[in-house]
C-alpha cells in the first residue's frame, strides 16, 4: 500500500507540478539579441556604456540580452555584408553608430527595428520620413552634424581670431553628410570672412600628404570631421602641432590626445537615450511610431596647454562656456 501511495504522489507531482505558475511567480527571461553595427572603433564603439545603460533600465546582460558587436574600420565597403550577416543571425534589434551604418542596416532589412545611437540627419539620409514620425523601421538619436559644423567654425575663429584659411578634413565615411556639412560651413565661413579648403581623406596613410596640401594652401587652422581620424588621433594631433595649426574637432578624444578644442553632442547622453529606445522596442513599441530625438546636450572641451603652445590666448567668455578644461 505504501508503494501505491508513493506512486500516486509522484504522478500528482508530475501532472500538476509542471502546470501554470501562480500569479506573481517569476517567469524565465527571454534572451534578446542586439546587433551593434559601428563605423567607430575604440572608445566611441561604446558597447560597455550601452550595456550599462540597458542595465540601468533593469535589463541584465547574459540573462535578458546579449550584444553581437560588429566594428568596421576604413574602408567601409564591408558594411552591407556585415549588416546582412546580423539580419541572418535574426537579431531582435540593430543599434547603429554612424549614418553610413544606419543606411547599410536599413538596406539589409525593412522589418528588424533599427535604433541610431549616433547619427546625422536621418531625413536627409533617407532613413525616415520625418523626425516626428519616422514611419519605417528606423528611429533613435540624431546628432544633426551639419548644424554643429557652423558652430565649430565659429568657435575656431573665436579662439584663433587671425584665422583666414581653414583646411577642412573630411573622412571618407561621412559621404552621406558631406554636402550638408559643407553647405553649413560655407555659410558660416562667408559670415566670418574665412576661406575654406576641403580635403577628402580616404585612408589614414594619406595624412602626411594631406598636411602637405594644407601647407600649399596656406591654411592657418583646421576643421576635422570623420570617424576615420579617431583611430589615428595622436598622429593627426602631432601633425597639427608640427605645423602650428589650431584645430577644432567633433569629439573630445582628440583634445585628450593634445588637440586644441572640440565641440559636439554628448555621446554619453546619446548612448543613454538610445538604450531607452531599445528598451521600448523590446517591450513591443514600433520604431516608426517613436519620434527621432535630436541632441540636447553639447560639450565644449578646451586644452589650455595646447593653446599656450600655439601662442593663443583663450577668451574668458570661452573659458566660462567650456564644459571641461584641460590644463
Amino acid at each position: 500500500m505504501r508503494l501505491v501511495a508513493l506512486a500516486l504522489v509522484l504522478v500528482l507531482l508530475v501532472t500538476f507540478g509542471s502546470g501554470p505558475q501562480p500569479a506573481g511567480a517569476e517567469q524565465p527571461a527571454k534572451l534578446r539579441r542586439i546587433g551593434l553595427l559601428s563605423i567607430f572603433g575604440g572608445p566611441l564603439a561604446a558597447q560597455g556604456e550601452f550595456a550599462r545603460a540597458l542595465g540601468d533600465l533593469g535589463y541584465v546582460e547574459g540573462r535578458d540580452f546579449v550584444i553581437e558587436p560588429r566594428y568596421l574600420r576604413n574602408p567601409y565597403d564591408q558594411l552591407p555584408a556585415v549588416a546582412a550577416e546580423l539580419v541572418r543571425h535574426k537579431v531582435d534589434v540593430i543599434v547603429t553608430l554612424g549614418t553610413a551604418a544606419a543606411q547599410a542596416a536599413r538596406r539589409a532589412t525593412s522589418t528588424i527595428p533599427i535604433v541610431m545611437m549616433i547619427g546625422g540627419d536621418p531625413v536627409g539620409a533617407g532613413l525616415a520620413t520625418s523626425l516626428a514620425r519616422p514611419g519605417g523601421n528606423v528611429t533613435g538619436v540624431s546628432l544633426m552634424a551639419p548644424e554643429l559644423a557652423a558652430k565649430r567654425l565659429e568657435l575656431l575663429k573665436e579662439i584663433a581670431p587671425r584665422t583666414t584659411r581653414v583646411g577642412v578634413l573630411l573622412g571618407s565615411e561621412i559621404q552621406p553628410l558631406r554636402e550638408p556639412v559643407l553647405g553649413s560651413l560655407n555659410a558660416a565661413a562667408a559670415a566670418l570672412g574665412v576661406e575654406l579648403h576641403p580635403i577628402d581623406v580616404r585612408v589614414a596613410d594619406e595624412l602626411p600628404q594631406t598636411f602637405a596640401r594644407l601647407g600649399a594652401a596656406r591654411a592657418d587652422a583646421i576643421f576635422v570631421f570623420g570617424a576615420l581620424f579617431l583611430e589615428h588621433k595622436e598622429r593627426l594631433v602631432e601633425l597639427a602641432h608640427k605645423r602650428r595649426l589650431p584645430a577644432v574637432f567633433f569629439v573630445s578624444d582628440f583634445v585628450d590626445a593634445g588637440g586644441l578644442m572640440s565641440f559636439g553632442a554628448s555621446y554619453a547622453d546619446a548612448i543613454r537615450r538610445a538604450a531607452i529606445y531599445v528598451g521600448k522596442i523590446l517591450k513591443g513599441a514600433r520604431p516608426g511610431d517613436l519620434p527621432i530625438e535630436q541632441a540636447v546636450r553639447f560639450e565644449l572641451v578646451l586644452n589650455l596647454g595646447t593653446a599656450k603652445s600655439l601662442g593663443l590666448t583663450v577668451p574668458q567668455a570661452l573659458l566660462l562656456r567650456a564644459d571641461r578644461v584641460i590644463e
